[in-house]
């Protein structure tokens, strides 16, 4: 991998090697405990907690769990299946901003009857912060085909890639929002986004000014406007490089990124950071290390 960096001073902040000075470098984030010869991926950090949940499959991609990891003196705890998990395959969770509600996709069974397709899927914390059974969104928020990285926005849309009928491809990048009586509405974000090819992953910026989409293999960036989402452009090698790239996160300020390579080595999928705009002390270190 080739790293752009301007300086060789290098500090240990936040779990991960920050550059001393501003660069748009891509370095790779091993957090012990976590970084597995298993396809490490769509990582989440609790924001009430700060306990790491992410998937875990195969070095081919397949069989996706979620996991949850807890910080602890000694570092991250071994990864655990975390309450809510059921049966099937589940994957890409995240947690709205107060860290009230936690979305997956999960082929988990219904009344004894297994998923057929992923389909999209809320947690919500109780009053003491144990978390209640999962509901599954109604129809036509799931459809029959699958849904993928459902993502809240500050808008208020719930943005998700989906396979169902009526886009411009094989999947397209969806949003969907209810009314105060609970009823949702669902539409395509349009041309400017999807393409004939396919459209998993949206996510959008803690302050909505823009969102990545992962699309056929690399990572754009798109940005709202009058008129709706502009095109999209893809953004640079540094990012994208073998087309493996995805389930992306922002940091809380919106300034960095973390998501996962499949590297085509020993180690298989693997976490990246991306500081685009300097170094920031994030993710989080584990066990917290004094300043």
């Amino acid at each position: 991998m080739k790293f752009l960096c301007v300086s060789t001073v290098v500090t240990l902040l936040g779990g991960a090697a920050l550059v001393a000075a501003v660069s748009t470098d891509v370095q790779p984030w091993k957090p012990a405990g976590i970084s597995s010869p298993q396809f490490e991926s769509h990582a989440a950090f609790d924001p009430r907690t700060g306990d790491l949940y992410f998937v875990r499959s195969s070095p081919q991609f397949t069989g996706w769990r979620i996991l949850v990891s807890r910080c602890t003196e000694t570092g991250w705890s071994t990864p655990q299946p975390p309450a809510f998990a059921g049966d099937g395959v589940e994957a890409d969770p995240y947690f709205t901003s107060d860290g009230r509600s936690l979305y997956f996709i999960s082929t988990r069974s219904v009344e004894g009857v297994k998923g057929k397709d992923l389909d999209i899927w809320r947690a919500e914390r109780e009053h003491a912060g144990s978390w209640g059974a999962p509901t599954r969104l109604p129809e036509p928020v799931n459809s029959p085909g699958a849904e993928w990285f459902p993502r809240p926005g500050v808008d208020g849309w719930l943005y998700f890639g989906s396979d169902r009928p009526g886009g411009f491809g094989g999947t397209d990048i969806w949003r969907a929002r209810s009314d105060a009586a609970g009823r949702w509405t669902v539409e395509n974000l349009g041309a400017a986004v999807n393409t004939s090819g396919d459209e998993y992953e949206p996510l959008p910026a803690p302050d909505g000014s823009r969102m990545i989409v992962m699309a056929d293999g690399s990572l754009y960036e798109t940005h709202p406007t009058a008129a709706g989402w502009s095109s999209r452009t893809k953004l640079g090698p540094e990012v994208n490089q073998n087309g493996t790239e995805i389930g992306a996160l922002f940091s809380e300020s919106g300034r960095s990124l973390l998501f996962a390579r499949d590297t085509k080595g020993p180690d298989s999928g693997e976490f990246f950071l991306w500081y685009e705009h300097g170094p920031e002390a994030w993710p989080p270190d584990c066990p917290a290390r004094s300043r």
